[in-house]
């Protein structure tokens, strides 16, 4: 029987990465320079070097994969770098200046040289019209269809590429809002028009009108994007499914995404955390810290009962988007991240990036700026005729002579101890991205094991753990390409909200049931589409509910039992025990009033996963697998000292490693630091466990 492949694809902002499953129980992973003037020629360059490996010419091997799963950074990048559409507004007369005046709180109250964020729609592209509803959806005034015509005209003659349509209180009663719509395409047949109804029906007025603009701001990129890419595919022979990553941790097919483009504002980190879940969940656990440092920046998430934790609104580029997303916080701290000195003469690590062109000094692409991949180089922990399976050799001259001139001299310090400081900073800087997701929501990470991710991750793990005291990492076999991996591992999920603004004892279980029942139908109907049997398919509801007079929700999960039978003790019950354990405190005894705000349902379509592979067994000694040894630095007893280095591929499960040692694999580094042991689990996870000596 012909070999049957599925592919998962994560193009990072320095590598793109792709991890391959076979109807024959093969994996293999790759690792390509992402090329950001066109993010499809790094992903056929990834499936060629898959191709090549199996013994296969392209079109041959592209015509035997059935599912590739792609998460991508173009809408993401499209924002970061003001790179989206030419886009136009069209909204109510009288608020076009929502999208700058936000919610009205300064970001940086006591800096008075801070900027507000330059809204993504310039005022002379924001245009009112007449028509007002009330909050509940009642007209007060009826729309002015050839003012919208008008502006519409004055938007086409402005050169704009997309439109976002969004009124006030559309949320309540759609009719204004689809109204413009059909006008506005009908006068603009070439430009991507969305409103905010279909991408955002919720109150909050300046949530939705920002989240739809940041939809219509990316939409023709995205559909630029995955266009060129089918093609190209079909060009090859591939007869199969394309799935795209969304920001919500689920996949959907491109239709699905080009019409909501924002949804996959943060596509590229969220398949992380399901990967790393079903490692930890290899293991009999349920719950771990996601930590995903790439060559442009590092991710930090938590798992919690084998799911990520999820948030409704976020920002990017200090921009809001208020669509369900994986709770992940970001910062500027990879491979790529540049080492600079600040004006008060502090070393100082990202946020700007190398990138993959022109990259760190030592890729010998033009770069001039040492960065973290360069320090890693100087220290010791990257064999420069290793890296990338000795497909990119690395200047070590080259990353010496720029943390000199750049870092040391200014500093007065020799080139190891500047790069040493360029590690520690780094780390530093990851450890806080990683109290982020956990000390400031009140949670200890000394309770969570860390899971490693990115092809930069391995070497720094240690250095994080140990500052925030975590006893336990987990680097799986596959670390370096999570994210592709969990792209495999990732079931088809969209997400629907309808807002009903009641207190909760008022609430009418007639009128919640029709409203999850109509987005349970609009689920079904999505993944009937999508190609899911019903069998496969499920819905999950969840509430928004607040103490009364309270400003934020708590997105509160529903068994749709208890909606059925309108157990509203039961969901209060409920309510009050997770505002206890997110604040610290409930009202429940003070009988305290609820108000429900919004109604969410999200509906899944579960798709076939491989297994992860499992791992020969080997006893405790590793001895087998040692390649070598090299001078590299160890950081608690700040010096270099010879050190053993390990085969990754050869090494078994059971196997032992105490640090301080390397454990070098095609795509990644393993740095075992002197605090810690290694050992093998049978799916060829490294676990790393404090005590291994200082």
């Amino acid at each position: 029987m012909t070999e049957r492949f599925t592919i998962g694809v994560d193009v990072g902002g320095t590598f793109t990465d792709l991890f391959l499953g076979s109807s024959e129980d093969r994996v293999e992973t790759a690792k390509t320079l992402s090329t950001p003037e066109d993010p499809s020629v790094g992903v056929l360059a990834g499936l060629r070097r898959l191709a090549t490996n199996g013994g296969l010419d392209l079109e041959t091997f592209v015509g035997r994969i059935g599912t590739i799963v792609h998460g991508t950074t173009v809408t993401t990048n499209a924002v970061l770098t003001r790179g989206g559409a030419r886009t136009g507004l069209v909204t109510t007369r009288g608020v076009r200046d929502a999208l700058e005046m936000r919610r009205g709180i300064r970001e940086e109250r006591y800096d008075n040289r801070f900027l507000n964020v330059e809204p993504i729609v310039p005022r002379r592209r924001r245009l009112g019209v007449a028509g007002r509803l009330d909050h509940a959806g009642a007209e007060l005034e009826p729309l002015d269809l050839e003012a919208v015509r008008q502006a519409a005209g004055r938007l086409g003659d402005a050169g704009v590429e997309a439109v976002a349509i969004c009124f006030m209180n559309a949320f309540a009663d759609p009719a204004h809002e689809q109204a413009a719509l059909r006008v506005v395409r009908e006068a603009l047949p070439g430009a991507y028009v969305c409103a905010s109804s279909d991408v955002l029906p919720v109150v909050r007025f300046y949530n939705r009108v920002s989240t739809t603009a940041l939809n219509a701001y990316v939409g023709p990129v995205l559909g630029d994007y995955l266009g060129s890419l089918t093609r190209k595919l079909q060009g090859l022979g591939f007869g199969g499914v394309l799935l795209i990553m969304q920001s919500n941790g689920g996949v959907a097919l491109p239709d699905v995404t080009v019409a909501r483009p924002a949804t996959t504002l943060l596509s590229g980190p969220a398949a992380g955390p399901t990967a790393a879940a079903a490692y930890v969940q290899a293991e009999g656990q349920g719950d771990c810290i996601v930590v995903d440092m790439g060559g442009t920046s590092f991710d930090a998430s938590l798992v919690r009962g084998g799911a990520a934790a999820l948030a409704n609104e976020g920002e990017i580029a200090r921009l809001r988007i208020a669509l369900p997303m994986l709770d992940i916080t970001t910062i500027g701290a990879g491979g790529g991240s540049i080492g600079w000195i600040d004006e008060g003469g502090l070393l100082r690590m990202g946020p700007q990036s190398a990138g993959a062109i022109p990259g760190p000094v030592c890729y010998g692409r033009g770069g001039e700026q040492p960065a973290c991949t360069d320090a890693d180089l100087v220290l010791g922990y990257l064999d420069p005729d290793y890296f990338a399976g000795g497909t990119i050799p690395l200047d070590a001259e080259g990353a010496r002579h720029a943390i000199e001139r750049r870092i040391a001299e200014p500093l007065g310090l020799d080139v190891e101890a500047a790069a040493a400081g360029m590690y520690r900073v780094i780390n530093a800087n990851m450890a806080h991205g990683v109290r982020e997701v956990t000390v400031k929501r009140g949670l200890d990470p000394r309770e969570f094991p860390l899971v490693v991710a990115g092809g930069a991750g391995s070497l720094h793990a240690c250095m994080i753990a140990l500052e925030l005291e975590i006893p336990t990492l987990v680097v799986p076999p596959t670390s370096s390409v999570l994210c592709a991996v969990g792209m495999l591992l990732s079931d088809l999920q969209h997400d629907f909200v309808r807002t009903y603004i009641t207190p909760f004892g008022d609430l009418d279980f007639d009128r919640l049931r029709g409203l999850v029942g109509e987005m349970c139908r609009e689920g079904n109907a999505q993944l009937r589409a999508e190609g899911v049997p019903a069998a496969r398919c499920r819905h999950e509801a969840a509430l928004d509910l607040r103490y009364l007079k309270q400003y934020h929700e708590v997105t509160l999960p529903v068994p749709l039992e208890a909606i059925e039978g309108g157990d509203a003790e039961a969901v209060a019950a409920a309510f009050h025990r997770e505002h206890d354990r997110l604040y610290g405190y409930h009202l429940e005894e003070e009988g305290t009033d609820l108000e429900l705000i919004n109604v969410r349902v999200r509906s899944i379509g579960r798709v076939e996963k491989p297994t992860l592979p499992t791992l020969e067994e080997g006893g405790a000694d590793a001895g087998a697998a040692v390649k070598g040894e090299r001078r590299a630095y160890v950081p608690e007893r700040e010096a270099f000292e010879t050190v053993p280095v390990y085969d990754g591929a050869q090494l078994l499960a059971g196997n032992r490693i105490a640090g301080p040692a390397l454990i070098e694999r095609v795509d990644t580094t393993l740095f075992v630091s002197a605090s810690y042991t290694a050992s093998l689990d049978t799916h060829g996870s490294c676990r790393l466990e404090n005590g291994g000596g200082s």
